[in-house]
């Protein structure tokens, strides 16, 4: 537990300094909304880039990952869906909740990785974003739509913006990249390294800044089942196909790592945007990443 604890101890103070900073306001006016922006639009995708163009993408199982990741959000999806008249949630809510048991925080799931095996966790994270971040857009916006949340003007804009996802298209050309075994000349490569290593200590600081702590005293049925899925089922299910299919160590602890994230801060915005729960998703996603804190280190001692 103390390594685990050594590792991901440093994440959450971070995420708990950001959450000191929202509530004293500081630094004032739009300071954090346009940081997030930075981070999200340029940062981040500065990583996603720099990692998988020079990942050894070989050295991943990516089938067997892909299997494990995706046959469990899928399956849960489902699950969801056939529950959906059982949980007795309006499709407002319901959409929250399909978000709040299914995304995950981007940020801390990479940063935990390279905490917990360097290098060859971060690549192995790079690629479970690829393999994660276009299916769950994809999913989360179809539950919207099955849902009946949003007109068909909100339909168009929604897949559009999907289209222009920043974190898929930084995937698609680090992958294009490193495929083509251009990957990045000169100094490109530690420039936009450069700006990466700047992602994950502000997004993470972000992530508190987004906390919401008045949104805890919702305790809803909502809360409860999308809080079960996230943080218990999903992780225990990952698991279990993990060791089935033999995963290494590291494919193994990542995929542990993003099946027992919190939700995505992200999940607020888009449940504002298409007509989901604003207030349940903000109580989902503070409550789930403070719980985190306590789950996620319990879920890697186990394999570890």
């Amino acid at each position: 537990m103390q390594d685990v604890a050594s590792a991901l101890g440093p994440l959450f103070l971070l995420i708990l300094l950001g959450a000191l900073l929202g509530w004293a306001r500081q630094p004032g006016g739009d300071f954090w909304p346009s940081m997030e922006r930075l981070i999200y639009f340029l940062l981040f995708p500065a990583m996603l880039v720099a990692t998988l163009a020079s990942a050894d993408v070989s050295q991943v199982p990516v089938a067997r990952l892909a299997l494990a990741l995706l046959g469990t959000l899928t399956l849960f999806a489902g699950l969801l869906w056939g529950l959906r008249r059982y949980l007795g949630l309006e499709a407002a809510a319901f959409t929250s909740v399909f978000q709040g048991a299914l995304r995950f925080n981007t940020y801390v799931g990479v940063a935990g990785a390279a905490a917990l095996h360097g290098h060859a966790g971060a690549t192995v994270a790079a690629v479970a974003v690829a393999l994660m971040v276009p299916v769950i857009n994809v999913l989360c916006v179809t539950s919207f739509i099955a849902a009946g949340t949003l007109g068909s003007s909100s339909l168009a804009r929604s897949f559009a913006a999907l289209s222009r996802n920043p974190l898929i298209l930084a995937c698609l050309i680090g992958i294009g990249l490193n495929l083509s075994g251009i990957g990045l000349p000169g100094w490109s490569g530690e420039a936009v390294a450069l700006l990466g290593r700047a992602a994950l200590p502000l997004g993470l600081v972000a992530v508190g800044v987004a906390l919401r702590p008045a949104a805890l005293m919702r305790l809803d049925r909502g809360v409860w089942a999308a809080n079960l899925v996230k943080l218990v089922l999903v992780p225990a299910t990952v698991l279990v196909l993990a060791l089935l299919l033999d995963l290494d160590p590291v494919s193994r602890d990542v995929a542990l790592l993003f099946a027992a994230l919190p939700t995505a801060t992200s999940a607020y915005i888009l449940a504002r945007q298409l007509g989901g729960d604003a207030e349940l998703m903000a109580a989902l996603i503070t409550g789930q990443t403070l719980l985190a804190m306590g789950t996620l280190p319990l879920w890697l001692r186990l394999v570890t």
